[in-house]
């Protein structure tokens, strides 16, 4: 090869190893520490990253992607979209945390996932806002690494195609006259980088993945040729990333000075297209070859391959080597894991370690000898091939015993239902989970170090549930849960009593804001072993008259929070979970637990990018909820939960889930989803989150009221129920308490509302 590679990532985790990141975010919104010393932490953690990412052999290490929350609300802070509601105030840092968070006056901006990860973003809102530069968070955070560590680095920041695409407020048809708003503003901030010195910028266009229209791609030309035209000396890296780019013809012809792509989450289509239609040879290419979503360790071997035939495809080129996306997705490093198995831990790559792997692809392309680092890393792979993953054909044969639906259609099992439990209309419940104090952590981290025996624990878990059985009756709650006290996490705790899962210590990644998740990893088949959520279950039961719903997290959910395996299709692994999960539905039954809720909050979040593909993503979505909920009574009541407003497109296979009662997590977009139940009939049992339980603010009974009585203007009353947007694990007691209270008086009155205009 007559180029030399670089080496390149296009972003980097700010959690820190022992998410030291998340510490300081909450030390400094409880007051525990000042905004000098937050903002000083913040910044040695910032400088930290960077000289890491550069000691690894990073040539081109990215800045601006380090954030205090959100990187979506950095930048729409920094064009001043900042809504009405939160206006005002002086401290931009505190309106900052307060767009993302709510106060008691005002609510929070809306959040949503980031394309398909786990990953949330705060959703900006246009509205009528002139936007306007209030800072320049990439060229600071340039400055500041020049200046502290003398490092040359690769500003980032998002395009204003993908800003555009992915806010609200503003009618589509508005979407060029928004446009030009931003672009001399997005153009004042290159400008100013350009004059910094920064060579490279990388702007981050992940929106030309999903299907767009011709008319969209003509306005990202625009964007782009304005830019070459007013800051020509800039070298902008336009990057993708979690699938191939749709255009790839024009967006590869757009005056940029280099395209990134994802070669492998996109390997086929931008593969295909790079083969059909080559790629600029004044362009630089940016390949995406490490997978910056998963944790399994590169085979260096078939990735030097791959790189061969990029090559082969693009010879005039110049090229980097870089992960698929942002390292955001994955924890910082496996270093610490020191209790994991020896074969599964030399299979695994995380963040530091997917930079290692990039740099010693870069020097086997530039001819520099890595070979102990190849040979090691083959060794690896082959000894884990070995001793994991060989399908079992007894898996296949049980998922064929169990019937893929219900024994009766749902309006014939609603009469069994009804009969059975005689609830009011309107029947009031919650999403699972209540608060995680700390009282419940400690005694936890006491259990699993050995502090506290499994009776002790068992006890003390008894205690909370006790606590809250009692509480919920006292609010007057119809249907109550357990609370999951015994659940760190609703994935890791079914992984963790599931075979073919392993666990880390410190392997974070960061959900939305300080919130953290620690996915499990799924390495080898997934089986039954005994039952996992019983005896909680029935224990609470004993203690009420009123009916306790059995909480399990379903298939699809658990494959998406997890680290999958990369050998099989996702949908085999999700048959597999399902098939387990069956076993502990029908435990659930046998023990008398007759209401039992299935949560697929995650399935949204699995679509692939691209509509054309959903169809079958939804087929074995379905197929998968369907083999776990299935093989029980007419009269027991599947409930399930999903995180997500946009309901229309999605409704025809919810209703094939066939369950019989749906909540569905709205209260940031809640009359946006009202409207779409204008056109979308749904006649099971529903209930629409009646209040946000990300925000910290107690909702009035009246703000609940409005929002039961615009539900019911599209949905039955005698299929409606009330509950919160989502679990309470994160709340504190006495914000959860009033919610709930006032949830209770908000479904009385609607209740007595309803009764006092039929007479």
């Amino acid at each position: 090869m007559g180029i030399t590679w670089t080496s390149s990532t296009p972003g980097y985790p700010r959690l820190g190893e022992n998410r030291e990141w998340k510490r300081t975010l909450e030390s400094f919104w409880s007051e525990k520490i000042g905004r000098e010393e937050f903002l000083q932490t913040m910044k040695d953690l910032r400088l930290e990253y960077l000289q890491k990412q550069k000691d690894k052999g990073i040539d081109l290490v990215p800045v601006g992607d380090f954030s205090y929350y959100d990187h979506i609300l950095d930048t729409a802070v920094m064009f001043g979209l900042i809504p009405e509601r939160f206006q005002g105030s002086t401290d931009t840092l505190q309106t900052y945390f307060n767009m993302a968070r709510g106060t008691d006056e005002a609510p929070a901006c809306e959040m949503t996932k980031w394309f398909n990860t786990n990953y949330h973003y705060i959703v900006p809102e246009l509205g009528n806002i002139i936007p306007s530069l209030h800072e320049n968070k990439p060229l600071q955070d340039y400055k500041e690494a020049k200046q502290e560590l003398g490092l040359e680095t690769k500003p980032v920041l998002i395009g204003p195609f993908t800003l555009l695409k992915l806010s609200k407020g503003y009618d589509a048809a508005d979407f060029n006259a928004k446009l030009e708003q931003l672009l001399p503003l997005y153009t004042t901030v290159l400008q100013q980088l350009q004059e910094a010195g920064a060579s490279w910028v990388q702007i981050d266009e992940p929106s030309l993945v999903p299907t767009i229209s011709e008319e969209e791609v003509r306005s990202v030309q625009h964007i782009y040729e304005t830019f070459a035209a007013d800051v020509p000396e800039l070298s902008i890296l336009l990057q993708t990333y979690f699938e191939g780019v749709h255009f790839y013809e024009k967006i590869t012809s757009l005056p940029v000075a280099g395209i990134g792509l994802d070669f492998v989450h996109g390997y086929e289509k931008n593969m295909a297209a790079l083969k059909q239609f080559g790629f600029p040879e004044d362009k630089t290419l940016a390949a995406g070859v490490i997978d910056g979503r998963n944790i399994w360790r590169a085979d260096l071997k078939a990735k030097e391959e791959l790189l061969k035939e990029i090559d082969a495809h693009a010879p005039e080129s110049d090229k980097m080597v870089q992960p698929s996306c942002s390292l955001l997705h994955v924890p910082v490093t496996k270093t610490l894991e020191t209790k994991l198995d020896s074969v599964l831990y030399g299979a695994l790559s995380f963040a530091d370690e997917k930079l290692e792997e990039t740099a010693a692809l870069t020097s086997l392309l530039n001819g520099y000898g890595v070979e102990e680092v190849v040979g090691n890393n083959q060794e690896a792979l082959k000894t884990f091939a070995k001793t994991y993953r060989q399908q079992s054909a007894d898996l296949t044969k049980e998922r064929g015993s169990l019937p893929s639906k219900r024994e009766l259609p749902f309006a014939e099992r609603k009469k069994y239902q009804d009969e059975k439990w005689d609830l009011p209309l309107l029947p009031t419940t919650t999403i699972g989970s209540f608060p995680q104090t700390k009282e419940v952590r400690v005694a936890r981290q006491q259990f699993r170090r050995g502090e506290k025996s499994p009776e002790a624990y068992n006890e003390f878990i008894r205690g909370k549930i006790k606590e809250w059985i009692d509480l919920q009756e006292d609010i007057g709650l119809d249907v109550l849960v357990h609370g999951e006290f015994e659940r760190n996490d609703m994935v890791e705790f079914f992984g963790e009593k599931l075979n073919g899962f392993a666990f880390t210590s410190y392997g974070w990644v960061q959900s939305y804001g300080s919130r953290c998740v620690k996915p499990p990893i799924i390495y080898d088949d997934v089986t039954f072993d005994k039952p996992m959520t019983v005896e909680e279950s029935r224990y609470a039961q004993s203690l009420t008259d009123k009916p306790v719903k059995g909480m399990l997290t379903g298939p699809v959910t658990i494959l998406n929070w997890s680290f999958e395996r990369d050998d099989i299709p996702r949908k085999e692994t999700s048959y597999q979970i399902a098939v387990a999960l069956s076993r502990e539905v029908q435990a659930l039954e046998e023990a008398g637990i007759d209401m039992i809720q299935v949560d697929e909050p995650a399935v949204r979040e699995g679509l692939p990018l691209k509509r054309e593909e959903w169809d079958e993503y939804l087929d074995w979505s379905v197929t998968a909820f369907r083999l776990a909920t299935s093989n029980i009574k007419p009269s027991t009541q599947i409930h399930t939960h999903m995180c997500y407003s946009e309901f229309q497109d999605m409704i025809e296979s919810i209703r094939d889930l066939d369950a019989d009662v749906i909540s569905i997590e709205t209260s940031r977009s809640h009359g946006e989803l009202i409207e779409s139940f204008e056109t979308a009939v749904y006649e099971k049992g529903i209930g629409l989150g009646v209040y946000d339980i990300h925000s910290p603010r107690v909702p009035s009974v009246n703000e609940m009221k409005e929002m039961i009585d615009r539900a019911l203007r599209v949905l039955p009353a005698d299929l409606f129920w009330i509950n919160p947007d989502c679990g309470l694990k994160t709340r504190n007691t006495p914000e959860t308490v009033d919610s709930l209270k006032n949830m209770v008086q908000a479904a009385q009155e609607s209740r007595k509302a309803r009764e006092m205009s039929t007479k």
